[in-house]
């Protein structure tokens, strides 16, 4: 299975057949190879630039991310594709720039965030659940905010980045757009922005993640798109949501909703996600007059912690906190905490830290929440881990099980399981936090299409 998925796009080091003439049958030639020999993902030789060894802390010292121009954070990111698919990121990156410098572009999308998306998001005051973590910590403890992007049109942040890039995709003159989804959140997002723009949608998604957020499936349908079911899990569903985009680079767009894959499709992703930090500087110089102390945010890919951390980066005393999916536990096996044990390697177009075994080969990843089960993590949560900007730690299933109970019974709102894994870290993060120290949670998304689940664990509210 590993060689399937490396193949979705073909790295440095991969071994292709010879290509045909004709340029799409070359993509897809390069794209399809079937490798003789285990392909490796360990690469940290692969190195295009030196990225020195991290510092304990960046405390007193100033922070800045390297530029992005090539899409390298310092030694991560990058383009590994088929010289073939080249021209079109290439073109896709000159159209995402001319759309940031195009002020009626920019105009287009704020209406459409505000009027059709409903942004701003609220910053949420959780009251009871600070006061919880109070009353077990001798009365003391942080104020918790939430940002509710949970109440942002479709269910979750997605919808800002799928908003956006579906615009540019009608910019291009693209008749239809093509993307892969875990959780449905993403493949929602897009079938509605694809539905305001008239864009054919085609969404792919692992069988196994249709069966457990069917809810989101049937509203991705309502809303005129195709599903295109695919055996295993996301990461195969983006692969083959990549080999449908090269069958017709002309006419299709690949809409990503995760900040991976080659330049510029991480740079996009977070920056059309970077709004809920820049709503987040606002609105907590509105109500406490001052920054945030701490960011927290689930960690699947990174679009929705890197739209929370972007705009406080050099903000070095806003203290950055990722949370990954434990899943069953580290020592099991069965989990996504990429960062947390992972490696470096190229995977999907670009490297990052990787989950994958001593000969290089994916291992697949387990999470009680389907858009956190992937094997990999962004370039730039991967720099800012190296880096020491950000720390990440882990929530397993049953703590984000638990954290989505308590927002329910406390707050009256339901998280999804995404989200509830940031919540999760509370436990442990609110014991070692000064009192009244500020809090904010990015809950990324809202958890009705997870109820099925809770129930099944025989959790009842």
């Amino acid at each position: 299975m590993a060689n399937k998925l490396q193949g979705a796009i073909v790295s440095c080091h991969s071994r292709t057949r010879q290509l045909s003439i004709d340029e799409k049958g070359r993509a897809i030639s390069a794209v399809l190879t079937t490798h003789q020999e285990p392909f490796k993902t360990k690469v940290p030789e692969l190195t295009i630039s030196h990225v020195p060894p991290p510092t304990p802390s960046i405390k007193n010292k100033d922070f800045i991310i390297p530029s992005t121009t090539s899409g390298k954070f310092g030694r991560f990111g990058g383009k590994f594709v088929p010289e073939t698919l080249v021209a079109s990121l290439t073109q896709l990156e000159a159209e995402f720039k001319n759309a940031l410098r195009d002020h009626a572009f920019q105009a287009e999308l704020a209406e459409a965030l505000r009027d059709y998306a409903g942004r701003e998001t609220p910053l949420y005051h959780a009251k009871r659940l600070s006061e919880y973590y109070k009353s077990v910590n001798n009365g003391k403890g942080p104020d918790i905010y939430l940002k509710r992007e949970d109440l942002n049109h479709s269910g979750s942040h997605k919808m800002n980045n799928a908003l956006a890039q579906a615009m540019i995709a009608k910019r291009m003159g693209c008749k239809s757009v093509v993307t892969a989804t875990g959780s449905g959140q993403h493949g929602l997002a897009t079938a509605a922005a694809c539905a305001k723009l008239a864009l054919d949608c085609t969404v792919f998604m692992a069988d196994k993640d249709i069966h457990r957020q069917y809810s989101n499936v049937r509203l991705i349908k309502l809303l005129g798109a195709q599903v295109e079911a695919v055996d295993g899990g996301f990461t195969d569903a983006a692969s083959e949501a990549f080999r449908y985009w090269v069958g017709d680079l002309e006419n299709r767009y690949h809409l990503s909703g995760s900040a991976v894959g080659p330049h510029p499709c991480p740079t996009m992703v977070r920056e059309f996600q970077s709004v809920i930090g820049k709503e987040t500087r606002m609105q907590a110089l509105e109500k406490w007059g001052g920054k945030p102390d701490v960011l927290v945010a689930s960690v699947g890919t990174g679009s929705n912690a890197l739209g929370l951390f972007h705009e406080f980066i050099a903000d070095k005393d806003v203290r950055f906190v990722g949370v990954e999916a434990g899943g069953l536990g580290l020592e099991s096996g069965k989990h996504s905490s990429t960062l947390t044990t992972g490696e470096v390697g190229a995977y999907h177009g670009a490297i990052s830290y990787l989950l994958q075994d001593q000969d290089g080969q994916i291992i697949h990843p387990h999470s009680i929440a389907a858009g956190m089960e992937y094997p990999g993590v962004g370039p730039e949560l991967s720099f800012l881990k190296e880096s020491g900007r950000a720390e990440f730690c882990v929530a397993n299933d049953e703590e984000a099980l638990d954290a989505y109970q308590r927002l329910c019974k406390l707050e009256g709102i339901f998280p999804s399981l995404e989200a509830a894994h940031a919540l999760a870290i509370l436990d442990k993060l609110v014991p070692t936090l000064c009192n009244g120290t500020k809090v904010v949670v990015n809950c990324s998304g809202r958890g009705d299409k997870d109820a099925a689940i809770v129930f099944n664990r025989g959790i009842y509210i």
